[in-house]
């Protein structure tokens, strides 16, 4: 092949695409184009240090991972390299590299390696951090995919600094309240932030807190405005992005958030309005139609909202974190208020109880395509039956769970609902099946387990699911029987579909395209292993990404956990593709994901994706001893 031909063909494949014009003529000038027989071993831990960088022209590479576990077995094909870690520390490799068919590669001797990646920062970044820099070329590429719908929208993206418009106005807690107010009036502002000697926030006054704890109130304007801020302020880091921003006031129901310095001092502050200017659809805007919908029907569009947003998330490469927290904010408030408008036929003021969400909303980590897993936990008010208050209890919650599902909320096929008997339980009752499940631990246990042992409140009495958390983990995180045969039946389930001779193993119904079920193949790998290190570890938070960071935190396998995270994120960022173009397509969103319409980019990504998902289930394996797969 000529010169041209070389840098044609690396033009056509990440990282090498974006290297800097050095490079490439210094690649192109080195690059060797080899041949080899289907069987050939290229490199493995018994072939000592790789003569060369490999990038597949034809052709697939068989590679095998090495352990005592027990290795995954997976595919090369055309653009990718390797091995990139063995060349980068200068050792054999860990696993076995073996073309699988007649192969074609371009081949850079090692010691141009070293130097390719000295003379390219391009290339010195997509070597310390493989995934990260590929899934950030993938989002480079959707943003370019979605320009057109992007462009009807300021990013998401923008650095919250990017959005202050003057200097902070702040007084101390002791300023007394006219003063404040005077401060308020003399610069035309609609809040003003209470900070400490050190400027950092703790309380804010607008306008709103003005006419109900003031003006209402009939406060003394002599007292001190510590007296009617409202403390604890949000506060991000002034280089936050604006996704941020309204995750946070989705999230808490605010219309501001105070930006702090490095130090921690104020640095300015961001409205509602200020996001409003930002968007054609504001978060605020979403959630007041929510909170002010009179009655299910006016939740509809606030539904077709929350997707068209999330669309525009997805458009400008927001990650799939905050897409799916943002979605599961929204939804909770849509439950909220369908549950304010049933409690309107439903008087229950004298019965302490809880709305609980399990399953993806319990953790957070709802996509577009969701049905309802949800339940209740009550205390017997005084001179009642529990039976009775029960009855009560179902049958409003039979009303909410027709509600959600008219709103595009389906009932669950399982019938974990609410308004299911087994579901709505007492607090001792709640109690006795998490006892029930962890120390007689059937497999009709352990599906339990994988379901409503991920839960959080989202109405009413959050105390009673703060004890249910309380004794959930004062039993599990001592019982290592149990947490062994939930690591043994993760693992049982399902495992990564990687292919031997292909990329990936797929299913098909009725001669259809051929898919992967991204939420049982992909994502529940994940989470059904953060799972067991939450309840072996006393992790408190559902959110399989935020266990996960919380394990290596304390010190539960920290090395590679952050790639682990990068995999999770962009299966769930697939699974959002996917739902949001079969809804736009007027079909129900489900997981099932053709890999034939990934580009070369994103097959290689989710490829490494369910390698991260390997080595994690490895992780448990080799945690609890098991006999995997």
């Amino acid at each position: 092949m000529t010169e041209m031909s070389a840098t044609e063909f690396l033009d056509r494949h990440a990282p090498f695409d974006r290297l800097e014009p050095d490079a490439v003529r210094f690649m192109s000038t080195h690059l060797q184009l080899l041949h080899f027989p289907g069987g050939r071993r290229l490199a493995g831990p018994d072939t000592g240090r790789p003569d060369y960088l490999y990038i597949i022209v034809r052709g697939r590479v068989r590679v095998e991972e090495s352990g005592d576990s027990g290795g995954a077995n997976w595919t090369l094909s055309e653009g990718e390299c390797f091995p990139i870690g063995a060349l980068s520390g200068n050792r054999p490799t860990t696993n076995t590299y073996d073309a699988a068919s007649d192969l074609v590669c371009y081949a850079l001797p090692a010691e141009h390696f070293l130097h390719l990646v000295d003379l390219s920062n391009v290339f010195a970044r997509y070597c310390s951090n493989y995934l990260s820099n590929l899934l950030n070329e993938s989002r480079r590429n959707m943003q370019t995919r979605f320009s057109q719908f992007a462009a009807d929208q300021q990013s998401l993206n923008t650095e919250l600094r990017q959005l202050i418009k003057r200097l902070p106005i702040s007084v101390t807690p002791d300023t007394p309240l006219r003063h404040a107010l005077e401060l308020m009036n003399e610069h035309g502002i609609g809040s003003i932030v209470v900070v400490d000697a050190a400027r950092f926030p703790v309380g804010i006054l607008t306008q709103s807190d003005v006419l109900r704890r003031v003006v209402l109130a009939n406060a003394a304007l002599t007292q001190p405005i510590s007296a009617v801020m409202s403390a604890n302020p949000i506060t991000l880091p002034e280089n936050a992005r604006v996704y941020d921003a309204n995750l946070a006031m989705s999230e808490r129901g605010v219309r501001h958030v105070l930006l702090v310095d490095a130090a921690g001092s104020l640095a300015g502050v961001v409205s509602e309005r200020d996001l409003f200017a930002l968007q054609r659809i504001g978060v605020g805007y979403i959630r007041r139609a929510i909170e002010s919908a009179p009655d299910v029907g006016a939740l509809v569009q606030a539904i077709k909202d929350i997707h068209q947003f999330a669309m525009s998330m997805l458009a400008q490469g927001v990650g799939a974190d905050q897409i799916t927290r943002f979605i599961s904010a929204l939804n909770d408030a849509v439950t909220r208020r369908i549950i304010e408008i049933n409690l309107q036929g439903h008087d229950l003021s004298d019965i302490e109880w809880c709305w609980l969400a399990f399953g993806s909303e319990g953790r957070e980590e709802q996509t577009l395509s969701t049905d309802q897993d949800n339940g209740i936990v009550f205390q017997c008010p005084a001179g009642t039956t529990a039976s009775a208050a029960k009855e009560r209890l179902l049958s409003f919650a039979q009303a909410v769970n027709a509600d959600l599902d008219r709103c595009g909320y389906p009932l669950c096929e399982g019938n974990i609902m609410a308004g299911n008997p087994e579901w709505c339980l007492t607090l001792d009752e709640w109690k006795g099946r998490f006892s029930e499940w962890i120390f007689k631990p059937e497999p009709l246990a352990l599906l339990n387990a994988s379901i409503f042992f991920d839960f959080r409140a989202i109405y009413g009495n959050g105390s009673l699911a703060d004890d249910m958390h309380r004794h959930l983990f004062g039993i599990s995180q001592s019982n290592t029987a149990f947490q062994r045969m939930l690591a043994s039946n993760a693992l049982r389930v399902a495992a990564p579909p990687l292919g031997v001779f292909r990329d990936f193993v797929t299913e098909s119904e009725n001669g259809g395209e051929p898919f992967i079920d991204l939420k049982k193949f992909g994502a529940r790998l994940f989470v059904d292993a953060a799972r067991v290190f939450a309840l072996a570890l006393g992790i408190e938070t559902a959110n399989t990404a935020q266990r996960l960071r919380r394990a290596a935190a304390i010190g539960h396998n920290a090395d590679g956990n952050e790639a682990l995270i990068e995999a999770f994120n962009f299966i769930q960022l697939l699974r959002l593709r996917q739902q949001y173009l079969e809804i736009g397509q007027g079909r129900p969103g489900d997981n099932r994901f053709p890999p034939a319409r990934l580009n070369q980019l994103d097959r290689r990504i989710l490829k490494e994706s369910f390698l991260q998902a390997r080595r994690l289930q490895q992780r448990l394996n080799l945690n609890y001893q098991l006999a995997m797969f």
